[in-house]
């Protein structure tokens, strides 16, 4: 019959390994990345004819007649939003897709919020969708897809009141828009 070791020197054993790989990886992670990481989008410095997009450099200026205090700003022409502060400095900016129906010109209100997923009217898994505002029977909300994808071009003839943000963006309006929260649409 084999000799039994000791528990103490199984445990002793498997620490020491534990200590050992956690070495290994603590150089590795001092070294920098692995030569087979791949970057996602290189940074403009990566090529020298790099240049930054414009939101990089200088974000948009939230749209004059706007409105004023805490409020998001929803620009039809520029299919864009700002999350503008009680000091009226935006704090974010960003892009969007928008849906077929748009609302009209104005101020509005967050009414209802429902954050859990959701099939939306493309047919597309959202959440986070910010309701406010009503147009031709139409709800008209701000959301994100789960799978943080782009919408879909609708189908012909489709109404879609959806403006549809990437996930990021969609956790920032879901985090800014409570209900009650005023939303300007201008042009």
């Amino acid at each position: 019959m084999p000799a039994r070791l000791p528990s103490w020197a199984w445990v002793s054993g498997l620490t020491v390994g534990a200590i050992a790989a956690v070495s290994v990886l603590a150089v590795q992670a001092d070294q920098g990345p692995h030569p087979t990481a791949v970057a996602t989008r290189p940074s403009p410095s990566a090529t020298a004819d790099a240049k930054p997009s414009p939101e990089e450099t200088a974000p948009a200026p939230v749209p004059d007649g706007s409105g004023t205090g805490r409020r998001i700003v929803y620009s039809l022409d520029q299919k864009r939003v700002w999350l503008v502060d009680a000091s009226d400095a935006a704090r974010r900016t960003f892009t969007v897709w928008p849906g077929t129906v748009s609302p009209d010109l104005g101020t509005y209100t967050v009414g209802s919020r429902t954050e859990g997923a959701t099939t939306g009217s493309d047919g597309v898994q959202i959440e986070q969708i910010v309701y406010f505002a009503q147009e031709d029977g139409v709800s008209v909300a701000f959301s994100n897809a789960v799978d943080g994808s782009s919408p879909p071009p609708p189908a012909s003839g489709t109404k879609t009141g959806g403006i549809r943000l990437r996930k990021a963006d969609g956790a920032a309006v879901w985090a800014f828009a409570t209900s009650g929260t005023k939303v300007m649409v201008v042009g």
